[in-house]
């Protein structure tokens, strides 16, 4: 599958995620989502990424949207990831890389830090793909694609 646009349909995903629940593109129609892909639990950047995340929790409360993390790893490794950081997120576990591959962010065995946001209508309207992945977009970024939506 090619990777989704601007303008296109988001492709359907079902996935375990963090506090025992199964997360579905479908739960959140009719609500704008940011999906957050990221390489790996515990790494330098993505630790500043999600941690930059929970402490500007209240203003990524306020955004139209809500926020989901995917990368590879299990469940128990994201369990591990929230409790030791005190991460607000609920973060995804992709662990064959189906849903990173359908969204075009899979290179090999390498998951790209990407943002996409998706409108209730399940259509991505911002896409950004990190080309090197050191660094990351900060809740001022997603609030920006957000607010381009009004």
């Amino acid at each position: 599958m090619s990777k989704p646009s601007e303008g296109d349909r988001a492709p359907d995903f079902e996935l375990p995620g963090t506090g025992g629940r199964t997360y579905r593109l479908s739960d959140y129609r009719g609500r704008n989502l940011i999906l957050a892909f990221y390489p790996g639990d515990f790494t330098a950047v993505c630790t500043k990424q999600f941690c930059s995340y929970r402490d500007d929790d209240e203003q990524l409360r306020r955004l139209d949207a809500e926020l989901l993390g995917i990368s590879p790893q299990s469940v128990d490794s994201h369990e591990r990831f929230v409790a030791e950081h005190g991460l607000t997120v609920p973060l995804l576990a992709d662990e064959d890389r189906a849903v990173a591959k359908a969204y075009g962010v899979a290179t090999g065995p390498v998951v790209r830090r990407a943002i996409f946001l998706v409108d209730g209508a399940g259509i991505v309207r911002y896409r950004h793909v990190a080309l090197l992945g050191l660094g990351y977009q900060d809740v001022d970024d997603l609030e920006q694609a957000v607010a381009a939506l009004a």
